[in-house]
């Protein structure tokens, strides 16, 4: 039995006997890339990963799995697998730490056994691969950041259960898991709040206020804005009575989250209802001067090519593409930019420009549902993400549906917001469908002209509570986006989708947020996806707009939820 070890210093052992390393670190890094990811890779891949240099790469890769071969192969089995296209290894008989304890938790963490916690717990010895650093090597570099990044929100996530469970029967223990996750999770507002409430919970009323001012000032200096949320949960704390400090200094339950996270029953929706939000102001969100973003070009099956880019830090997050978006104009605008520097403060977010619109190929044949389904593969495999959430709006929710449905190996989490099962020709009444033909015409004369009627009329289904530089922003993007040609074309694509018998198959985490006044996608739009989707949380949102503005009170809600759902650091 071989043991692989890749949290902390990387280490091979044979029966409980440990095994000499090569001293190459390039050989003990192409050891764990083949055993974490679990597939074959082709050698061009690998040599481009490890070796790409002027001189003999393959001569290089080829001495590589020399060295490794003599580790992980037997008299008795050939783990290694090699030939003149690819290179595999199979890990059915090693024990690798780090897949372990993804296997036996499965991102459930509400339903892990505690004692599965505990001993992943333990497992966790260091950093993801700590000390393997190539630096000159950036694909493999982009890869192991990413994996470290989900290796450090597992550790916190695991702290985090084992503080939430032994809070009431064992409080002084599960200060202590609480206090190891604040060590892990220094930067994350979410395991600040958490921390707050626990002490709280078990009266250590004067520890939570100076731990509550140094977390605020903390995160105030790292973000540039106010710590909404750990704001929000220490005046609702303020306003609880005192808890009574017994024996143990136990109080009350005060609870982490006034959302409720045990899972739903099968074919069930929960509905979050939450009232009095805070102030929208509370979620501003400071622009990210620090952050750039990048854009590259890769190439669908089709010939396509699509723009996608990638900006921020930390585990990776697959924004799939939906209608009306341009990377570099989406960036500075104020209908998306408060969205996309959120998402980009704490994951590394990856995004791309649909198919005849923004800077992807306008000039393209094929705008169906499946070249749709294959852009968004391609931008995926093109950025070298293995596992990751997936977060659709509007028409993309049907296509991350697909995608986690075809390749449920590869998603971790789906984010729905303001989608649908159904196009409006397949869910639309005779009159829905009236209208929405008239507006089709409506779009081929008027789509990116000066036309005040034609704006007020687009700009009112999608943005009514727009401020001005909203609107007009909304209108200039119709202009450098797409031609009237392709936006009616996209539309009538749209229009035809339906993947209600994919519904069924989707087997992640699953979060629904829809507005009840979308006049663009009907609220009962979102009640149908949450409601044949397993087990998904449904929270409805009091806004008009099909996206989220970030001066409307239901931002805050919006940008919470979504928080508390990605695995980026602990829940509250």
């Amino acid at each position: 039995m071989l043991t692989l070890r890749v949290l902390g210093r990387m280490e091979l052992a044979r029966d409980g006997a440990t095994l000499p390393l090569p001293q190459s670190k390039k050989t003990r890094a192409l050891l764990a890339y083949l055993a974490v990811t679990g597939r074959a890779h082709s050698r061009d891949k690998l040599c481009e990963m490890f070796w790409d240099l002027p001189d003999d790469p393959r001569g290089s890769l080829r001495w590589s799995l020399s060295k490794l071969r003599t580790l992980v192969n037997d008299e008795r089995r050939e783990r290694l697998g090699a030939d003149r296209e690819s290179v595999s290894l199979d890990c059915r008989d090693i024990d690798v730490d780090l897949l372990r304890i993804r296997e036996s938790i499965d991102e459930d963490f509400d339903g892990a056994p505690q004692p599965v916690l505990t001993a992943a717990l333990k497992a966790f010895r260091g950093p993801f691969l700590d000390g393997i650093e190539l630096d000159r090597c950036p694909g493999f570099q982009s890869w192991m950041v990413a994996e470290r990044e989900q290796a450090r929100i597992l550790h916190a996530r695991t702290l985090f259960q084992l503080a939430n469970r032994l809070g009431e029967s064992r409080p002084e223990e599960a200060l202590t898991y609480m206090r190891r996750m604040i060590e892990v999770e220094p930067d994350c507002e979410e395991a600040r709040t958490a921390f707050v409430r626990l002490l709280m919970r078990n009266g250590l009323a004067n520890e939570a206020e100076q731990q509550f001012e140094i977390a605020r000032r903390h995160i105030q200096e790292l973000s540039g804005a106010p710590a909404a949320m750990l704001t929000l949960a220490w005046q609702e704390l303020r306003e609880l009575p005192p808890a009574p400090s017994g024996p143990e200094g136990r109080g009350p339950s005060l609870g982490y989250n006034p959302i409720s996270r045990k899972a739903a029953a099968p074919g069930a929706v929960a509905v979050m209802e939450r009232s009095d939000p805070p102030a929208a102001g509370d979620a501003t969100i400071a622009p990210l001067r620090d952050i750039e973003q990048e854009i590259r070009f890769c190439t669908a099956p089709d010939g396509t090519r699509i723009a996608y880019g990638t900006a921020g830090q930390g585990p990776p997050l697959v924004k799939t593409a939906n209608w009306l978006n341009h990377l570099e104009f989406d960036w500075q605008s104020p209908v998306w930019r408060h969205l996309l520097h959120a998402l980009a403060r704490h994951h590394q977010l990856v995004r791309y420009d649909e198919r005849g619109n923004g800077l992807s190929d306008w000039s393209t044949p094929d705008l169906s549902f499946e070249s749709f389904l294959h852009d968004l593969e391609t931008v995926i495999d093109a950025a070298g993400l293995d596992r990751f959430p997936l977060f659709g709006i509007s028409q993309g929710c049907a296509v991350s549906i697909a995608y986690a449905v075809r390749h449920p190996e590869r998603v971790t989490r789906l984010i729905l917001a303001g989608g649908y099962a159904r196009g409006w020709r397949r869910r639309g009444s005779p009159g829905e469908i009236a209208r929405r033909e008239a507006l089709q015409t409506l779009t081929l004369q008027g789509w990116g002209q000066e036309s005040p009627a034609y704006r007020q009329i687009f700009t009112s289904l999608y943005l009514p509570d727009a401020t001005p530089e909203q609107a007009n922003w909304w209108n200039e993007l119709q202009r450098i986006t797409a031609s009237p040609q392709n936006a009616y074309r996209l539309t009538e694509a749209f229009s035809d989708i339906d993947v209600r018998d994919l519904l069924g198959q989707v087997k992640v985490p699953t979060l629904v947020l829809h507005s009840r006044g979308d006049a663009v996608v009907p609220f009962d739009c979102g009640r149908e996806l949450a409601s044949g989707i397993r087990g998904a949380r449904f929270v409805p949102l009091e806004s008009r707009n099909h996206i989220i503005l970030e001066h409307e009170p239901a931002w805050v809600r919006f940008l919470a939820e979504i928080s508390g759902f990605l695995p980026a650091c602990p829940a509250p």
